[in-house]
């Protein structure tokens, strides 16, 4: 199994930015996607999850109502729409897979991405 993650970059404050991340390999117990970050000395948080078929999405808080998750089955894929973009959403953000319905925890995860960096300029 690998996940893929893109769309990454240095943009400035208030800008937008749209992550992807593409799965390969088959995954047993597959049920929601989620996107993390891990800024330099930090640990790896919660940003978002979104379940199996689309349902039910959950967010930080810190991100409720500028970001948006979203998933296309057909694609194996998943999406982290990013508006509003602030200097401290600076990070790697990780993609990952998860057997649970929805998962603040990172525990619960069981494939992650390499991560994509996004530096957001002030």
């Amino acid at each position: 199994v690998q996940l893929q993650a893109s769309g990454g970059g240095l943009v400035q404050a208030g800008d937008s930015l749209r992550l992807s991340c593409v799965v390969s390999g088959r995954i047993f117990h597959d049920n929601a996607r989620g996107w993390f970050r891990q800024a330099p000395g930090k640990e790896r948080e919660f940003v978002a999850a979104i379940s199996r078929y689309g349902v039910n999405q959950y967010y930080a808080n810190f991100v409720k109502g500028r970001f948006t998750i979203s998933r296309d089955n057909a694609k194996n894929s998943v999406y982290l729409q990013m508006d509003s973009l602030k200097p401290e959403d600076t990070a790697v953000y990780y993609c990952a897979t998860s057997r649970f319905t929805g998962s603040y925890n990172r525990d619960e995860y069981d494939y992650w991405g390499q991560g994509t960096q996004v530096t957001v300029s002030s």
